[in-house]
């Protein structure tokens, strides 16, 4: 697993004994809910139009990957928004 390094030093902590850890209670696993409910709840629905070939390819990456196209298309859009998929620079 790669862990980034604010998650290696939270690794080092907890494994030094610097950080205690605890059950959550009924009301902390009742907000955890409510925030995973909201964020996977897709409340927009869009039409785009693509090129055939985009259409094809997205098809088939999504199948490798054994999902359906829609999540995959959905799932590059977030990254992207996000500022996870780096954009290529012209010129």
């Amino acid at each position: 697993m790669i862990l980034d390094k604010e998650e290696k030093n939270i690794l080092d902590l907890y494994e030094k004994g610097k950080i205690k850890t605890r059950n959550p209670t009924k009301k902390d696993l009742e907000e955890v809910k409510k925030i995973a409910e909201n964020t996977f709840r897709k409340n927009r629905r869009i039409t785009i139009r693509l090129y055939e070939h985009d259409y094809t390819g997205i098809q088939k990456k999504a199948m490798e990957k054994g999902i359906p196209y829609q999540t995959l298309i959905s799932g590059i859009i977030h990254q992207y928004i996000e500022g996870d998929l780096p954009e290529k620079k012209t010129g």
